[in-house]
């Protein structure tokens, strides 16, 4: 059991509404309300799908969950829809976003550490059937505009190579939301914003979340809404770095602290870009037929001015702050609308959901492991998920005080690892850090504020908490019932057995913008396309296989070293 230092909460200041010309068109549409909408009489099938994913969004930043941040777009729409409030992401960006668009856990496609970075000869497998080739496969029209973060080393990864008609947006994880510009590390910098494959330089010093709405509102006036589409819109907001345009920053112009009002002016701007694309939706005769769901890709970022409170942990981690997240479906095709739905959820879930809704197939025989949870959240039937493999990374720097014995001789619980089952959630090794952060709105906190909830010690590696009754993770049951653990540690076996190898390879020099005309983008030949894949695999090799020499191996695996040490870290 750990123990806990002083506690006290922070208050919030209070701020009036500030208004601002909506008029102004360069920022805002006419109002979805302007829109007639046609009479709904036997929509067509299947539906039109539009997903929205923001990057890096709190739990607490949303209106409906009591923020300080205007989101009126989101709250109407979650209130007209059904909110998902036991909805589960992944802790950082690429886990989620290889599980939405494959239906499968980490440890089923190699991406189980980490991210994918920038110069890594890894992308998201190409043996993956993508949720936008099935939907195609189904007749859509599938787009994508945002960030793809899935990796993008060869052609063969690119977002049109993996089911996407079109694509406008980012290859690598963050970029400025102006210039496009990224570094990966000192004096390793490269543009960064793709229109198909080609490198989009003429739309450079356009803010993103503006130019990816009007991007989608270009989309919808130019199809037809007698054929299917898709739309995936991958926001960069709100993502570092903290940037907005000033409009939006004026009216959070008493907030104190600058992380947060940078941050809630982003959240914002996005809010008025999702209320564009429902606008257009609605405009272009989209809206009767359609299904717009809405999610965040893990937990807020405390250090960036993100909120998670009142649940525990940040991005990053495997506490619920990190991993709970925010999420609803809005449609005129919801035959239960207007209500909170507690069934379990999982990012895995909407690729059998949306293939589902497509006129399509999707089961477990596929090897997925999401579900069809569609009646769950239109009807209010029970999920058929039970549990959630919230990961298992065994790379990730193992817990000092864990061993095999510590797990019963049923799991080495220094390994970090996570796993929901009903309404038990077991964590193991080192979960991040897991404490409890108020919304940071003041100017500057007195230094004994990071002492507020920290944990005073560590001297731990198995956690046990009731989610149902204990949301915030306050009262560890790991010693009262060790029955619990024992059945949970049995379920992280189960799942091991099944996990591939984890694949990490070492970052190559050949990945270097200026050997791609100053821009990040594919650049393997057919040569080192081999040698990585003998390559890839972060851990050992197949049995049999002996692993290719070439004159830089020890620097490789300097550097994978490096990268499995530190760079998990700093994400």
């Amino acid at each position: 059991m750990h123990a806990l230092t002083g506690f006290s909460l922070v208050s919030l200041l209070g701020f009036g509404y500030l208004s601002w010309d909506w008029t102004k068109p360069s920022l805002v549409a006419d109002g979805p309300g302007e829109v007639s909408e046609q009479p709904s009489a036997a929509p067509p099938q299947p539906p039109h799908i539009i997903f929205i994913l923001t990057d890096d969004q709190g739990y607490h930043d949303v209106g409906y969950h009591g923020s300080d941040i205007e989101t009126p777009t989101l709250d109407r729409l979650a209130a007209e829809g059904v909110k998902l409030e036991n909805y589960y992401i992944q802790p950082i960006c690429t886990p989620s976003r290889s599980q939405l668009l494959t239906g499968r856990y980490q440890i089923h496609t190699g991406l189980q550490h980490s991210i994918i970075r920038p110069r890594q000869p890894n992308c998201l497998p190409l043996d993956q059937v993508t949720l936008p080739q099935k939907l195609q496969e189904a007749g859509y029209s599938t787009h994508m505009v945002g960030k793809w973060h899935l990796g993008f080393y060869r052609k063969e990864c690119l977002p049109t190579r993996r089911g996407f008609d079109t694509f406008l947006g980012s290859l690598t994880g963050n970029v400025d939301y102006y210039t496009y510009d990224n570094c990966d590390g000192p004096g390793v910098c490269g543009f960064d914003l793709h229109e198909g494959e080609s490198v989009a330089w003429g739309l450079s010093g356009q803010y993103s979340t503006l130019l990816y709405a009007q991007r989608a509102s270009h989309i919808l006036a130019s199809h037809s809404p007698r054929r299917p589409l898709f739309l995936y819109v991958a926001f960069q907001a709100v993502h570092t770095p903290l940037q907005s345009p000033r409009e939006y920053l004026y009216r959070y112009r008493t907030m104190g602290n600058v992380a947060r009002r940078k941050y809630a002016a982003m959240v914002t701007c996005m809010d008025e870009a999702v209320r564009n694309i429902t606008w257009a939706l609605k405009r272009y005769g989209f809206y009767n037929n359609s299904i717009i769901i809405f999610s965040s890709d893990n937990g807020g970022q405390t250090f960036s001015g993100g909120s998670n409170w009142p649940l525990r942990g940040r991005k990053g981690t495997y506490w619920e702050g990190g991993v709970r997240g925010l999420g609803f479906v809005h449609s005129p095709l919801l035959k239960r609308k207007r209500r909170t739905s507690r069934a379990l959820v999982h990012i895995t879930d909407w690729y059998p959901t949306l293939v589902g809704l497509a006129g399509g197939t999707a089961s477990a025989a596929d090897g997925l492991d999401g579900y069809d949870v569609w009646p769950a959240i239109s009807e209010g039937r029970a999920s058929p998920r039970t549990e959630i493999l919230h990961n298992i990374d065994p790379l990730y720097n193992h817990a000092r005080h864990g061993s095999l014995e510590g797990g019963f001789g049923i799991w080495n619980t220094a390994v970090q690892a996570a796993i929901r089952v009903g309404e038990w959630k077991l964590l193991t090794g080192d979960p991040g850090y897991g404490d409890w952060i108020p919304p940071q709105t003041l100017a500057a906190f007195p230094g004994s504020w990071w002492n507020l909830e920290r944990m005073a010690s560590a001297r731990q590696a198995v956690w046990l908490f009731n989610i149902s009754a204990d949301p915030y993770e306050r009262e560890d049951l790991a010693g009262q019932r060790p029955d619990v653990v024992r059945a949970l540690l049995a379920r992280l076996a189960y799942y091991n057995r099944t996990a591939i190898p984890v694949r990490y390879p070492a970052e190559n020099p050949r990945a270097h913008p200026d050997f791609n005309g100053g821009a990040w983008g594919p650049w393997a030949s057919d040569e080192e396309e081999e040698g990585e894949e003998e390559e890839g695999r972060a851990r050992g090799f197949p049995r049999g296989r002996r692993k290719k020499k070439c004159k830089i191996c020890k620097l490789r695996s300097f550097f994978r070293k490096l990268n499995t040490r530190l760079m998990s870290q700093r994400i």
